[in-house]
């Protein structure tokens, strides 16, 4: 009978077997999908799947919705347990639960390259209840090191005293958040693989993250999050990191990265965030509070971080075929040799004393192209990108990428090349000479892009326009960015900067 299928499961999960106990409450109760049955519980799919095979006959199916039929339900009252309570925190603030459900319902999609599953609500607004009770937020600096969950705004909901700053590579991501926000949370833009932006350096009183869950990327992640605290003693690192009860070699192997990093647990709260998605996991992980005792430098050999797609573990790279049509096509002086195919990377100017660029972006998740272009020394680079990479694949996207260089590189688009899955896109330097004064003074300042963006703007107009330094800082006036590098911040404030710098030369 199912009934003993269902005992001999649960016996065989010996102590653990309760949140198996909560699954056939669940079934018990009414229809519910297999990502509910996941979620709710905490337990992985494949524990989830052992269950409904064990219910057997007994099981209802309806899509993907299952339930233990009515007329059975009575059989397997023994091997029910209490639902998981409600968190009391959560429960507790309905008025900021509902502003953290509006603002997750607007976010951008998660890129899967990126490891984005989006946490619940609920999750969000945990965090920000519990960072709140237990330090003292009020004019402190909490930086989100990547923040698609949105743990951002529901900290500044919860408490508006504190200081919130975001760093991450999706764009998308940071112009949501600082609009959303109103401007009260600030953001920059970076790869942590590649670095940080120096202005977030020994910055912050906590730093919270949710990074990818393979040891490579928990090390990094929690190695630039040690970078920006200000304070090693007093200062705290907040991870999420959940692994399979299936598999727990994968949660040691993570442990031991951040160890080795000189990381003490001072807590680990189990199942304390919850996703919708990463069903292998139970959708479900854990909350780590760590406290550092050494500053030790994140220095990642390798750019596979990630659980899938191009940038993950197990990822190959391009092939031969699509690396030589980049240097074939790279532009480059008669009398030059072919560039050497570069990996992506723009923490300083890249390729400095040379005649051209080559560059392999096929692992780029949006972002990396405009930022080689932004560090790229040379007058002429080409670069290997998806072929459906966000700023080539479409007309608008090609003609916003040019927007934003079109003083320093012109640029051409040869889709498909060498095959369906690539595009080199092939950048030629614009002649200063062409230019306008306003164009003139964009250009200074996109050729120097890891400058303080005051003194390079200055010096940018003293060019164009044969002016002193002082008449320029007049022309400048005010700005929030003038002490940060162009390259680090996000791209919706490149984009609103240009054309300022360009009506200064004016």
């Amino acid at each position: 009978m199912a009934t003993e299928l269902v005992r001999a499961l649960l016996a065989s999960h010996g102590v653990h077997a309760r949140k198996l106990r909560r699954v056939l409450t669940l079934l018990g109760e009414d229809w519910h999908t297999l990502a509910e049955l996941v979620r709710l519980p905490a337990v992985p799919r494949r524990t989830v799947q052992d269950v409904l095979k064990a219910l057997d006959a007994d099981l209802e199916t309806d899509g993907d919705r299952h339930r233990i039929a009515p007329s059975r339900v009575a059989r397997y009252a023994e091997f029910t347990a209490e639902p998981e309570p409600a968190d009391p925190l959560v429960a507790r603030d309905p008025a900021h639960l509902r502003a953290v459900l509006a603002d997750v319902a607007a976010v951008p999609p998660p890129l899967a390259a990126l490891d984005h599953v989006q946490a619940t609500a609920e999750t969000a607004l945990k965090r920000a209840l519990w960072l709140d009770s237990h330090y003292d937020l009020a004019g402190r600096v909490l930086l989100c090191l990547g923040d698609h969950d949105l743990t951002s705004l529901a900290v500044t909901a919860v408490n508006p005293a504190v200081s919130v700053v975001v760093v991450d590579v999706d764009d998308r991501l940071l112009e949501y958040v600082e609009q959303r926000s109103g401007g009260r949370v600030r953001t920059f833009h970076a790869d942590f693989r590649f670095g940080l932006p120096p202005a977030l350096l020994e910055s912050a009183d906590l730093v919270f993250s949710d990074p990818p869950y393979t040891p490579e990327g928990m090390a990094l992640f929690a190695g630039r999050a040690v970078e920006c605290l200000a304070d090693l003693g007093r200062g705290r690192v907040l991870l999420a990191y959940g692994y399979s009860d299936r598999t727990p070699a994968l949660g040691l192997k993570a442990q031991q990265e951040l160890q080795r990093l000189g990381l003490v647990f001072e807590a680990i709260l189990p199942a304390f965030h919850r996703f919708d998605g990463a069903q292998a996991i139970g959708s479900a992980a854990d909350l780590y509070v760590c406290r550092p005792t050494a500053r030790r430098s994140a220095t990642p050999g390798r750019t596979a971080i990630y659980t899938h797609g191009p940038q993950s573990v197990e990822a190959t790279g391009p092939s031969a075929q699509a690396l030589q049509a980049l240097v074939d096509l790279a532009p480059r002086p008669e009398s030059s040799p072919p560039p050497k195919p570069r990996a992506p990377g723009w923490a300083d100017p890249v390729g400095r004393g040379a005649a051209s660029l080559a560059v392999d972006l096929t692992g780029d998740p949006g972002p990396w192209l405009l930022r080689t272009l932004l560090a790229c020394s040379p007058g002429r680079m080409a670069a290997l990108v998806p072929n459906n990479h966000p700023d080539v694949s479409s007309a608008a996207g090609q003609e916003g990428l040019r927007s934003l260089v079109d003083t320093r590189f012109a640029l051409r688009f040869l889709r498909s090349t060498p095959d369906g899955k690539t595009c080199v896109v092939v950048a030629d330097q614009v002649l200063a000479g062409t230019l306008d004064p306003g164009g003139l003074a964009v250009r200074e300042v996109l050729l120097r892009a890891h400058g303080k963006l005051g003194n390079v703007w200055r010096e940018a107009l003293t060019t164009a326009l044969r002016i002193t330094k002082r008449e320029a800082r007049e022309r400048i006036g005010e700005h929030d960015d003038l002490e940060h590098r162009l390259i680090d911040l996000p791209r919706h404030r490149v984009a609103a900067l240009l054309p300022l710098i360009r009506a200064s030369a004016g």
